[in-house]
């Protein structure tokens, strides 16, 4: 993998590439902009992740124990429950209330489906998340008219290639 460093950060080419080649001319956003703002993002945003990482292997850590402490005293449900309540893994519910956004995909904002995280750098992850969202890519590019050709009742090789290219 090829990193190009850019704003002190390390991106992988690939994306890198993407960004500048793909997205942003379609987008009316400047290459140094969007990397600019993109670094100052990921500046302000790690240390916090940091935090919230170094929070959750702590809760992790004091989950293990509890479960090492009991694994001999069976299971019970209200004492867990106070447990997890007492080290903050469990919150009292709060009334409800609205969030408003703004800039949201059409998409995004009206289709159900799942919202997934993936590293960038694992393409099957990526592709995993997308079939999640949307089904099968490969099964969405196939039945289209995008690729031309016959799509017959069965498998046609000739158009199953065309999807993989």
């Amino acid at each position: 993998m090829s990193l190009i460093e850019k704003n002190g950060l390390k991106i992988n080419s690939k994306i890198f590439g993407f960004i500048n080649e793909e997205v942003l001319p379609g987008i009316d956003i400047k290459s140094e902009d969007f990397w600019n703002k993109f670094e100052k993002i990921v500046h302000e945003l790690s240390p916090i992740n940091k935090s919230l990482i170094k929070k959750r292997e702590i809760i992790q850590k004091k989950i293990d124990e509890w479960h090492k402490d009991k694994k001999d005293n069976g299971f019970d449900k209200e004492e867990y429950t106070s447990f997890l309540k007492s080290i903050s893994y469990i919150t009292e519910e709060k009334k409800d209330f609205k969030i408003e956004t703004s800039k949201v995909d059409l998409e995004i904002s009206s289709i159900a489906g799942p919202q997934l995280v993936v590293p960038v750098d694992n393409a099957r992850y990526a592709l995993n998340a997308a079939n999640a969202r949307w089904g099968s890519l490969y099964d969405a590019l196939y039945g289209t008219d995008v690729i031309p050709g016959d799509k017959g009742k069965g498998y046609n090789e000739e158009r199953g290639k065309k999807v993989i290219d």
